[in-house]
């Protein structure tokens, strides 16, 4: 199957084909989508992908406002937008995936099964095709909260590229299958969460951090950076078993494995002592959890203690891409979380 078959293309696109919005955009685009946007040196390229989540639209809009000013890139500008078939189902931007569909951002590995395997392994052609000498992934994190950015190789080059949009750099050990680890291909790769999905200062964030990256003659040099990375340090990954259920009130219902408060997203990237309770746990207990570290160990007893029903910390913690969306929660994890101190809990 050749990648026309799977993905569209647009070659510097003119204002008066991208609509007047980003939505009327959206409306336009029938595929997942190219643009290739020519710069001032020819012989190299810098490339973004955004859109893996249909429900996650600051790249978008940022990527629009971007086109429609008409600038003229560094370099060779690849764009690849991935979500569009679940961005575009009504209410728009509302489906992180297609409702019988997989995770764009877990399909770029082998065997790059079904629709969104062959979306995957169409945009890592693209890439290699282009040999960029650096990409980023543009996200919104599932729930309120602060900019971060995310990586699996903690260089200068990482932090530089993490410091064109926020100061927070969390290094993980983990694949699931993410295009994050094209890093793994010597290409300098960051993802970048922009904060909330409905957060017009995570548009702004997206929009800055693009018009950096494009205008710069070098992004991946340290020295150039505008202001210090904190590196945080593979983060377990929280989640709930499959079988488990999860309400999100100010107090348990009863009927929930897990119930957290409405207002959790509130300590993304806050400390929580061992003395502050993070929710309600229900006749299962911790059973409904699972912790995984990097090394795909787990050790609950390092992560979480039941007290009188509640659920506290085992130690001081620092938590981040928490959410509210009970399908997400379900679907993908609960959140992330390192030792107060960035190290990892285990």
């Amino acid at each position: 199957m050749s990648n026309s078959n799977v993905l569209d293309y647009l070659h510097d696109p003119s204002p008066r084909t991208l609509g007047r919005s980003p939505l009327e955009w959206l409306e336009q685009l029938q595929k997942p989508t190219v643009v290739r946007v020519a710069g001032r040196d020819r012989s190299r390229t810098r490339a973004m992908a955004t859109l893996l989540h249909g429900n996650e639209p600051s790249g978008l809009f940022a990527l629009h406002r971007w086109l429609l000013e008409q600038h003229t890139p560094e370099v060779n500008m690849l764009f690849l937008l991935g979500g569009v078939y679940p961005a575009k189902i009504p209410p728009t931007l509302s489906l992180r995936q297609l409702p019988a569909g997989r995770d764009l951002n877990r399909c770029f590995k082998e065997p790059f099964a079904g629709e969104e395997g062959a979306i995957a392994k169409a945009m890592l052609s693209e890439l290699h095709d282009a040999n960029p000498e650096c990409l980023l992934d543009v996200h919104n994190t599932s729930g309120t909260g602060p900019a971060f950015a995310v990586t699996i190789t903690n260089d200068a080059a990482h932090q530089a590229l993490t410091s064109l949009f926020t100061d927070r750099l969390i290094m993980t050990d983990l694949r699931l299958g993410a295009l994050m680890e094209y890093s793994e291909q010597e290409v300098p790769t960051v993802t970048i969460e922009c904060g909330g999905s409905q957060d017009d200062q995570a548009h702004q964030l997206a929009y800055e951090g693009l018009a950096r990256y494009a205008s710069r003659p070098d992004v991946l040099s340290l020295e150039k950076a505008e202001w210090d990375v904190e590196v945080l340090r593979n983060p377990i990954r929280v989640e709930l078993v499959p079988e488990a259920t999860i309400e999100y009130l100010t107090e348990p219902s009863g009927r929930a494995d897990l119930t957290l408060p409405p207002d959790i997203e509130h300590r993304n990237f806050g400390i929580v002592s061992p003395n502050e309770p993070l929710g309600w746990i229900g006749k299962k207990g911790l059973s409904v959890l699972n912790a995984i570290g990097h090394n795909r160990t787990e050790n609950m007893e390092q992560v979480f203690q039941v007290r009188e029903g509640k659920i506290f910390p085992a130690q001081a913690i620092k938590a981040f891409m928490i959410t509210t969306n009970p399908v997400i929660a379900k679907s993908d994890c609960l959140f992330y979380a390192v030792k107060a101190t960035g190290e990892p809990i285990f």
